[in-house]
């Protein structure tokens, strides 16, 4: 929350980190995103085998536009398998798999065409190549390119896919040639041009005329061919003994043309729940496909480099932005980003990671120079570009943010007591390969009591947590820990005064 990943502190995706990135054409392709800004990997190896795949599409622009393209047409699979195995799908659940499966038949000819690829793309072409095409071609020769959206509203089967739907569907339609003739036999035999044969679900087919002409249909010849079912104030209504018979056979025609199309569609979703698994593995390799091109895409945009990820306790970034704040700098006023260095890694002869303290004025971009190396940080271990010059990190394991001041006043707590809630939780938990960004401890009580509290606090992340960490504060005797705690060393922002 507090480094506001998938939401603002206002609770607005817009403003996020996940919106700034999100370069995603899929709803799989995003829905991978944030489970893996959610979950960062701390796995060296998992962690390049994603970079690799970003590098391969950042460096072929031809492959990548075409990928992205492709994607951007993919209805999402998993949704509509879900829906077809708790017995709740539609046509257009089929049509989706349909689709997906088709996307997946030509995104894999794709990379198939490419030659080698890095592992992660490989692993996609694999689960591309197993998607049952015997599959999707049955649904293609099965469903009709306009789907309805419920079972039971019909006509989602080709025709001639099967026999006894196309003779009972023939059956229906040849009752509507038949009212057409019968209506046409009643004008001229009555001589009534206004009168028509329609429908409803009380009465089924019926005569309808006007008042002014019932009387000829009450009357010989007509009395004993024309039976009187009811009467409103602007027409009257007769059945005929056709028309009772011809409610018999539509009616039985419609509901077994339903009943076959019915038929059919749990056949066709059994056989693509037979399926679910090759399905899965293409829809997930679609998402990853999704999320590697995106990463590419926001690489190339706004110059974002590889870092390098491994084992060390090293922390280095040169040139170092913060995703948001950047873009939306570059969007308001136009302004560059002012980049900065970020040196956290153990000296020479040191075993673990440095504690900074950083010091200056209100507004003076203390507290975002702390989210963007904690967002780098991030970034890296998703396995995506990070902005800056060049990064060199140490596998994270913890990452702690305690910035920002609230209150929690429906559990009771204070701003003050929040802030120290959070701080104990940072200083019982940060071991050497964590990460900790702590802003203005301190602040929310009286001035020597909160530098009693932020003095301890460094004291302690140097001394028993030994973890890489950025500590900003406005109480510049901290300052002075840099001369006996030889892990710890100072930061200020440089400020220029013009015109007062």
């Amino acid at each position: 929350a507090n480094l506001e990943i998938s939401r603002t502190l206002s609770g607005e995706r817009r403003g996020s980190l996940l919106s700034a990135i999100d370069r995603t054409v899929t709803a799989g392709g995003q829905r991978l995103l944030s489970e893996r800004l959610a979950g960062p990997s701390t796995d060296a190896r998992v962690i390049e085998t994603r970079l690799d795949a970003v590098g391969f599409l950042l460096d072929d622009p031809t492959l990548r536009r075409r990928l992205r393209e492709a994607l951007a047409a993919v209805p999402d699979m998993l949704r509509p398998l879900g829906r077809l195995g708790l017995q709740r799908g539609g046509p257009r659940d089929l049509g989706a798999i349909r689709a997906g499966l088709v996307a997946a038949r030509d995104l894999g000819t794709v990379l198939g065409a490419v030659g080698i690829l890095p592992d992660e793309l490989a692993r996609a072409h694999e689960a591309l190549a197993a998607a049952p095409s015997d599959l999707s071609e049955l649904l293609e020769a099965a469903l009709v390119d306009d789907l309805p959206f419920g079972r039971r509203d019909g006509g989602f089967v080709r025709a001639g896919w099967s026999i006894p739907l196309d003779e009972a569907r023939e059956l229906s339609a040849d009752s509507r040639r038949t009212i057409a003739r019968l209506e046409a036999d009643y004008v001229v035999e009555t001589g009534i041009k206004s009168l028509k044969i329609r429908h409803n679900n009380v009465l089924g087919f019926f005569v309808d005329t006007t008042p002014a002409h019932a009387e000829k249909l009450t009357a010989p010849p007509h009395l004993e061919r024309f039976v009187h079912r009811q009467t409103l104030a602007n027409a009257v209504r007769f059945s005929t003994v056709e028309l009772a018979d011809l409610e018999a056979r539509s009616a039985s025609a419609g509901e077994r043309a339903l009943a076959i199309e019915g038929e059919i569609f749990e056949t066709l979703a059994g056989r693509v729940l037979a399926a679910e698994a090759p399905i899965r593995a293409a829809a997930e390799a679609l998402a990853v496909l999704d999320v590697a091109s995106g990463f590419a895409e926001i690489a190339d945009a706004e110059g974002w480099v590889r870092p390098i990820v491994d084992e060390s306790l090293a922390f280095r970034i040169e040139g170092g932005r913060h995703p948001v704040v950047e873009q939306a700098l570059r969007a308001g006023a136009g302004e560059p980003f002012v980049a900065n260095d970020c040196d956290l890694g153990p000296r020479a002869g040191e075993a673990d990671g440095r504690l900074t303290i950083v010091t200056g004025p209100n507004m003076g971009g203390k507290s975002t120079y702390l989210r963007q190396n904690a967002l780098i940080v991030l970034l890296a271990q998703v396995g995506a570009f990070v902005p800056a010059r060049a990064a060199r990190i140490g596998i994270v394991d913890k990452l702690f943010s305690r910035v920002g001041a609230a209150d929690d006043l429906a559990r009771g707590r204070s701003t003050f007591m929040v802030e120290m809630v959070e701080t104990a939780a940072i200083l019982n938990q940060a071991g050497p390969r964590a990460l900790v960004i702590l802003d203005e401890i301190g602040r929310g009580t009286a001035t020597f009591d909160g530098l009693s509290i932020a003095w301890a606090s460094v004291e302690h992340l140097n001394a028993t947590n030994r973890s890489r960490a950025l500590f900003a504060t406005h109480y510049h005797e901290l300052t002075q820990l840099s001369k006996t705690l030889p892990r710890v060393k100072n930061l200020t922002m440089r400020v220029a005064d013009h015109k007062g």
